[in-house]
């Protein structure tokens, strides 16, 4: 049985909280870390999953190293934040983890630039483009308490 949250429990609603970088390295924090990288690694179709998705309203999220060529692991965000985000848009088929089996379009920028710390507690700037950029934009909107299919048309089973 998979341990990610389904909708409509309400910590997916919840506006997660920062992490301070005290606590990065604490055995709770890094405890998180690895049960959401389980829990995303037991998801085939899986590229990326927020804290809300495991219980933990707190601004983690995890991006599969299967996501995107720039990734040379299962990377961590901390605390991110968009810091530039492109002007042109795209209707992409979304789908999430925790609204399982259900898809729709949600119009999302083409590229993103994310600033965040990671697992040490170092900053660290990505910019992505496509898939990782819409990863980008829906898991930060988990920490933001909305759902794709808050955004979303024609969702379908």
């Amino acid at each position: 049985m998979s341990k990610i949250v389904q909708e409509p429990n309400q910590v997916l609603r919840r506006i997660a909280s920062p992490v301070s970088v005290a606590d990065i390295r604490t055995a709770y924090i890094e405890d998180i870390i690895s049960d959401m990288k389980v829990a995303l690694n037991a998801e085939e179709d899986g590229v990326a999953i927020a804290a809300p998705q495991i219980g933990h309203s707190l601004r983690i999220f995890v991006v599969a190293k299967r996501a995107s060529k720039l990734l040379t692991e299962d990377t961590v965000f901390i605390n991110p934040e968009i810091i530039r985000i492109g002007k042109k848009k795209e209707e992409l088929s979304e789908g999430c983890l925790s609204v399982r089996w259900k898809y729709g379009l949600v119009k999302r920028a083409t590229s993103a630039t994310v600033r965040a710390l990671n697992s040490d507690g170092n900053e660290f700037v990505i910019s992505g483009r496509g898939l990782l950029a819409q990863i980008f934009q829906h898991e930060i909107d988990h920490l933001n308490g909305v759902l794709f299919i808050d955004k979303a048309t024609a969702v379908q089973d």
